[in-house]
Order: C-alpha cells, then sequence, then structure tokens
C-alpha cells in the first residue's frame, strides 16, 4: 500500500500567528508519528529560507501544521502549489473560503446545512456610522444571547458570550483583536460537537463525533489546550439518527467548501436534533488534547497511522 512506502516528508509548524505554540505541538505529534512509522522527516518553522529550501530537497510531501493565518489562510498553501511540491490539506482556494467565517456559513447554508443567524460588521463600519447605533441596530435584530467572534481566526481566541447589552462593545473589542471583521452570531443552545473529517482515498469520511463539556461552561482557548479543562464523549451522547444527521452536515459543509484531506467541521445540536454549522477548520489541531486525534482513535485506527495516509493521498493528488 502506498501510505506503508518511506516518504520524505518536511512538517512545517510555528509561524508567527496567535497560535503558534499550538502549532508547534501539532507538528511535533505529526512528526513523532511519521518517524514511528520509518519516514523521514524534516521538521521545521517557515521562514526566508523555506521555499529555497523545499525547491534544493524535493521532498515527497509537505505536511503543513501551521495554525492561524499563517497556514491556514490560503497564502502558504497557493506558494506550495506554484512549487508543485505535493501537500497534505486543502488547497488555497478552498482555505481561503473557509478561513471566512461568514463566507464558509454562506456557502453552507447554501448547501443545506443550517447555520445561526448573524451579522458581520468590518470595523471601519464603527468608525462610519458609530459604535452606539450600529450596536443598538444589531441588539435590535438579534435575540440575545449571541456570540461575538473574530471573522478570522481559531483556537476560540477573541470569542465571547454576550448575555447582556452591555457586554457587547467589549465583546467587539475583544474580537476586533484578532481581526478587522467580526462575526456576531445568534446563540444556538444545545451539545457542542465536533467531526473531522478525513480523505485518503476513498472519499470523505465523518469519524466518530465527538462531544465537547468544557468544565467551566465554556470551551475557551485554555479549555482547548489544558488537559483537564473539558470533558470529551466519543462518540457524542446523541441518538443514531442525529449522529447520522451530525455526519452528513460534516461531510456537506466539507465538500461544500471545497475542502480536502482532512477537515474539522464544528457544530451546534439543538433539542430538536438539528444540527447547526459553525465553522470549519482546514486544519484541525492534532495536540494531545485536540479532537482529531481522539476521533481517529475512537474509529478504530492509530493517528499516525492516518496522517501517514494523508501524506500518501496528498502525493496521490498532486
Amino acid at each position: 500500500m502506498a501510505e506503508k512506502a518511506a516518504l520524505n516528508v518536511v512538517v512545517l509548524a510555528g509561524g508567527i500567528s496567535h497560535e503558534r505554540d499550538v502549532s508547534l505541538r501539532t507538528g511535533r505529534r505529526v512528526a513523532d508519528g511519521l518517524n514511528a512509522l520509518g519516514h523521514t522527516v524534516t521538521f521545521r518553522d517557515p521562514d526566508a529560507s523555506l521555499l529555497a529550501f523545499l525547491e534544493e530537497s524535493a521532498p515527497d510531501v509537505v505536511w503543513p501544521a501551521l495554525h492561524g493565518a499563517s497556514g491556514e489562510d490560503g497564502a502558504l498553501r497557493g506558494l506550495l502549489e506554484i512549487t508543485g511540491v505535493p501537500f497534505v490539506g486543502s488547497r488555497a482556494d478552498a482555505s481561503r473560503l473557509a478561513w471566512s467565517k461568514p463566507t464558509a456559513k454562506t456557502i453552507v447554508a447554501r448547501a443545506g446545512v443550517a447555520t445561526p443567524e448573524s451579522v458581520t460588521l468590518p470595523q471601519e463600519t464603527f468608525r462610519e456610522l458609530g459604535a452606539g447605533s450600529v450596536l443598538t441596530t444589531v441588539l435590535s435584530g438579534l435575540d440575545l444571547p449571541v456570540v461575538v467572534k473574530p471573522a478570522q481566526g481559531g483556537s476560540a481566541q477573541g470569542v465571547t458570550i454576550v448575555t447582556s447589552a452591555e457586554e457587547l462593545p467589549r465583546a467587539m473589542v475583544d474580537a476586533y483583536t484578532y481581526s478587522d471583521v467580526a462575526l456576531i452570531e445568534r446563540k444556538v443552545e444545545g451539545v457542542e460537537v465536533s467531526v473531522a473529517v478525513v480523505d485518503t482515498g476513498d472519499g470523505p469520511e465523518a469519524l466518530p463525533a465527538v462531544e465537547i463539556e468544557p468544565v467551566d461552561g465554556v470551551y475557551t482557548f485554555d479549555a482547548r489546550y489544558n488537559a483537564g479543562e473539558t470533558r470529551f464523549y466519543v462518540p457524542a451522547r446523541l441518538d443514531e439518527k442525529v449522529l447520522e444527521a451530525v455526519a452528513e452536515a460534516a461531510r456537506t459543509a466539507h465538500n461544500a467548501l471545497g475542502l480536502r484531506h482532512l477537515s474539522r467541521i464544528d457544530l451546534i445540536v439543538d433539542s430538536a436534533g438539528t444540527p447547526w454549522f459553525l465553522e470549519a477548520n482546514v486544519l484541525p489541531g492534532l495536540t494531545e488534547t485536540s479532537i482529531m486525534p481522539q476521533a481517529i482513535s475512537a474509529s478504530g485506527r492509530e493517528p499516525a497511522e492516518v496522517y501517514a495516509a494523508l501524506a500518501a493521498a496528498a502525493i496521490a493528488d498532486a
């Protein structure tokens, strides 16, 4: 089988985004797993010498493990496409669509998956129309509670659950710290689930849904990456028919956005069993507390073997 052949792999991790430390942890897990299977791995932080290095070394495949804008907004992936070096993950155009949460919501909604009502506000809108009048209008159209988040970004950075009008201005400031555009979204009450989707050549497969139960009630950055701050249930504690609907929603979102190889689709399941799409991640975290490795293990596979199979799929797709 192709995934068993020894490969020369470059794992890219680190970068300059707010998620640098998480990226290094993700990259190290991928590199260690591939090394254990006998593959030759070069672990690199992207810098000014990277493109020349790739041209000179001609690796079999690049495994981007860069979280945040440096790895997920499509820019680096577009350059990798130009170099012709195979790489794991979505192509540049699909990455750009998923990176913008408002854009992703629109595309996935058109594909038939429910997504909460929302409004997207560039920071310039506040300057032009006045923060007070803008927020008053928002509150007249969206019932509290709402979730305020950066329109681009991950790991729940800059995300606030707003339960009163007084909290909204500060939440906007926090979101604008991470992006020039903020998304204000109706908060759907229900079970928070995340679905990893993998495709090693036989079509997108939704892995067992992971239910997320933060100890403090909110799945913050700390709750994501500090052991013991979140309880995970794999598979999610939902009826079989609801789990099927969740898996179908995840596959639909993955396909609608044109994603490739791997993704993580975040959803909320309401009391009626309806999955609501929140966002798509083209590079799921692969740290010791991340969701995707748990989902892979629950499917009966070893994470490292899946990472190697994805590397082989990237070569086949080049």
